[in-house]
């Protein structure tokens, strides 16, 4: 069974920064793409981050970059998002998420397991 378990949400001031984690078991880490997803209320789904499997290639949202760096532990099955001078429209639920393959094309559906998201909150 797999699992994807984000930890280290919460509330923080505009400015601030947060280190996101995600947890995965019951898979083969090393074999999958590991992306990071938000969504705010009312919103769609916007793609974060990505990082290839071996960490070599990473992608960033254009909204994000220069901000937010992914990273990624293949011995601890970890991937972590360090998010840095955020603001209040980085509010949104994050989730990690797993692709067997390296999407092309960025789209929530290439990736197969997801995790139940932790919420991030920017105040102003």
């Amino acid at each position: 069974q797999v699992q994807l378990v984000e930890s280290g949400g919460g509330l923080v001031q505009a400015g601030g920064s947060l280190r996101l984690s995600c947890a995965a078991s019951g898979l083969a880490f090393s074999s999958y793409t590991m992306g990071w997803f938000r969504q705010a209320p009312g919103k769609e789904r916007e793609f974060v981050a990505d990082i290839s499997r071996n960490g070599g290639t990473i992608r960033h949202g254009d909204s994000v970059k220069g901000r937010f760096t992914i990273s990624r532990d293949n011995a601890k099955n970890t991937v972590s998002l360090q998010m840095n001078n955020l603001k209040p429209e980085d509010t949104a639920v994050y989730s990690c998420a797993a692709s067997a393959v390296w999407p092309g094309v960025i789209e929530a559906r290439q990736f197969e397991y997801w995790g139940q998201g932790t919420q991030v909150t920017v105040s102003s």
